[in-house]
């Protein structure tokens, strides 16, 4: 059977009107709105999520487990394998030094965060110079056996023992003292 123009029309149900709360008895939803009587959930705004009429709530009885480390460094992860198609597509130069702003510049990272890991998933036929915050173990291999070398930063001196700190403020009085 051929549909007409003048026939078209949505399928029963598809489009479901509105229902206008609050608007007299006669709708079946007047005086109240379906909300009940009165009390704090009847008017608008209210948010009582985990609110369980006083008696201590769930999340609060459960023990605390864990911590957040706030002096943990968070890296944005690179593949070897993601690194190997941005040089074959030509978004990097392979002949460059490699490093955070290299790789964000290029699109390869949309932002550096504290420094680029190097990860080794995929596989590395360039040889590149790389200039980033961390490499896993296989990353390194992998680049190395390319060809290619990996310079991470410095490691921070070890703090000083109480004895040597001790010495040191010892010696820097002394030497003002001489002055």
């Amino acid at each position: 059977m051929t549909t007409k123009l003048n026939d078209l029309h949505d399928n029963p149900g598809a489009r479901v009107k509105r229902v206008r709360v609050g608007r007299g008895i006669g709708s079946g939803l007047g005086k109240t709105a379906g909300r009940g009587q009165k009390g704090q959930k009847s008017r608008s705004g209210v948010a009582i999520k985990g609110f369980e009429g006083g008696q201590m709530p769930l999340h609060m009885r459960l023990p605390k487990r864990g911590f957040n480390n706030i002096f943990a460094k968070e890296f944005s992860e690179l593949n070897l394998g993601t690194l190997q198609a941005a040089i074959d597509a030509g978004r990097i130069d392979a002949s460059q030094v490699i490093d955070a702003e290299a790789l964000t510049a290029s699109g390869i990272l949309t932002h550096a965060r504290d420094g680029v890991r190097l990860l080794g998933k995929g596989s590395l036929t360039a040889k590149v110079s790389l200039k980033i915050a961390g490499v896993t173990a296989s990353a390194r291999a992998a680049v190395e056996a390319a060809g290619g070398s990996i310079e991470l930063p410095a490691p921070k001196p070890e703090p000083l023992s109480k004895d040597e700190a001790k010495a040191a403020r010892a010696a820097a009085r002394a030497a003002k003292a001489h002055k």
